[in-house]
């Protein structure tokens, strides 16, 4: 393998390093995958974002005639995910700044089928994530937590503080489970604990499921914005009418530069 271009950028301090591959040539192990996401001897990251057309990819192909790129996503540990939020926004933001896509909606292809996103230069990106399928209530280490599905799946929990929690170490670890307090009308605080990663400084599907399950227990109406503030940042979510769920928040590339291939080679 020789030396590979990277980005690296990330959506309210969930960080990803973005791996352009527009010959669809790339293939990545699992090992590969948790070397570069390393925090000591990697890049380091939550997860890593395979730019390639969706022609050009298995998982994409299905969506080739109505999406030019497909996002294949990777969880730090090597493990393929469904879907990331604040990682289609950053995805997003790479095709725009690159000149790989236009300014304003843009539809990508994922393993949870086609997103419509929007973005610009500047200002935060907007991803119709949608619709959430809500589940049965489960136990998450004594806890009630409702089950919602965002394309990934997630167990939401209320808390009366995010900050009394200590370390997160849900016994749960198919799961994405939020941890949710409310602080106010239309505003509530995460902290999230992900599959195959561990606690993140944020998680955009998993603050949608934190605000469908929020509506759900509190029976607030739909179609109201709520600030979810997590470790990272603040997010904006609603849940429409239509079942939808708007996720709105920022997308910042960082860094750009390539990994060597001598380093590569002894993955």
């Amino acid at each position: 393998m020789s030396g590979l271009r990277y980005v690296k950028g990330h959506g309210t301090e969930n960080d990803f390093v973005v791996l352009p591959d527009l010959e669809g040539l790339l293939k990545l192990t699992d090992d590969v995958v948790r070397r570069i996401c390393d925090r000591r001897a990697g890049i380091g990251a939550d997860g890593i974002l395979r730019v390639v057309p969706a022609s050009m990819t298995d998982d994409g192909a299905a969506y080739a005639d109505q999406a030019e790129w497909f996002m294949d996503y990777r969880n730090a540990d090597g493990s393929v995910a469904e879907m990331c939020g604040n990682g289609v926004r950053v995805y997003a933001r790479y095709l725009v700044e690159t000149g790989l896509a236009r300014p304003g909606h843009l539809r990508l292809a994922t393993r949870d089928g086609i997103k419509e996103v929007d973005v610009e230069h500047d200002g935060p990106v907007t991803v119709d994530m949608g619709a959430a399928v809500v589940g049965e209530r489960v136990d998450i280490d004594g806890e009630p937590a409702m089950l919602v599905d965002m394309g990934n799946p997630h167990a939401v929990v209320h808390v009366p503080s995010v900050d009394a929690l200590g370390v997160l170490a849900p016994a749960r670890t198919d799961l994405n489970v939020e941890y949710v307090e409310d602080v106010g009308d239309e505003h509530i605080r995460m902290r999230v604990h992900e599959r195959g990663v561990g606690e993140t400084r944020s998680c955009g599907t998993g603050a949608c499921a934190a605000v469908v399950a929020t509506v759900l227990r509190t029976a607030a109406a739909r179609g109201t914005a709520y600030a979810v503030d997590v470790p990272g940042g603040r997010l904006a979510v609603t849940w429409r009418e239509d079942g939808h769920v708007l996720l709105s928040g920022p997308a910042v590339l960082v860094a750009s530069g390539e990994l060597r291939s001598d380093w590569l080679e002894t993955v």
